[in-house]
């Protein structure tokens, strides 16, 4: 078991280190009742910097939830007290967004549909190799847009800014964009999931009195709109007399 973790260690270890903008580590909860497969899990996150919260039973793991926030879940799909899916229910009732990952000894077609209609991001079958599980949940956890990465890159969605080469791309296509509007979604997408008032924006952006004119910061979101979010799924959004938030696209 723990050579299989080392090897897990060494493929994670190229990945860019993920923790939240304040340095506090990335938390998983992991819901598995066989204790071999949750101590697999648990030593390699570790050994990256995750902190790992396990739970054996689903009401163990819906309590968790309710007293601590975590930015990831890895659920096995069939457990004591609840099911996996049941769970991932009741905790996306407490935290609505947070990515999952199902692990499961059911491979049927049905199955599969259930996890992700339940809202499972991400489904692997069991047996599994301890390296995939954990490239898929860096991978969640990286495009959450929840956490930074310790490298120069902002990830929000499929949205990724380069803070060195001030390079930005969506899905992978160049996004050009001026000095200032670089500088709007650099704040924007230091701040994922946040609604951010028009005033703040002026603030944090220009960084000086603009005599009160934040049409000027509507006239550079609807420049940004166009460079990001024409002909796709929208990532930059008005919540309508608070201001606006950037959140990975549905």
């Amino acid at each position: 078991m723990k050579d299989s973790a080392l090897s897990a260690l060494s493929a994670l270890a190229a990945l860019p280190r993920l923790e939240h903008p304040d340095g506090s580590p990335v938390r998983v909860l992991v819901v598995e009742d066989e204790p071999t497969i949750a101590d697999l899990l648990r030593f390699p996150l570790q050994m990256i910097g995750w902190e790992v919260t396990c739970c054996d039973d689903g009401l163990e793991a819906v309590r968790s939830a309710r007293g601590q926030r975590f930015d990831v879940l890895v659920l096995d799909r069939m457990l004591p007290g609840l099911d996996g899916v049941e769970v991932l229910r009741r905790i996306r009732g407490l935290q609505s967004e947070i990515p999952a990952l199902l692990l499961t000894a059911m491979d049927a077609p049905t199955d599969r549909i259930d996890g992700l209609a339940a809202g499972a991001d991400d489904y692997v079958t069991k047996p599994f190799t301890i390296e995939e599980v954990l490239l898929r949940l860096h991978r969640l956890v990286r495009r959450s847009g929840i956490v930074s990465q310790s490298s120069h890159e902002l990830v929000v969605g499929d949205l990724v800014m380069n803070l060195d080469t001030h390079e930005v791309t969506r899905g992978g296509e160049p996004v050009p964009l001026t000095a200032t509007q670089y500088q709007l979604l650099q704040y924007l997408m230091e701040n994922p999931r946040k609604v951010l008032s028009k005033t703040r924006i002026l603030d944090a952006v220009w960084n000086y009195d603009f005599g009160g004119q934040v049409n000027v910061v509507e006239l550079y979101i609807s420049y940004l709109r166009k460079r990001i979010d024409a002909g796709r799924d929208p990532m930059i959004h008005t919540v309508r007399g608070a201001g606006y938030m950037l959140k990975p696209a549905r």
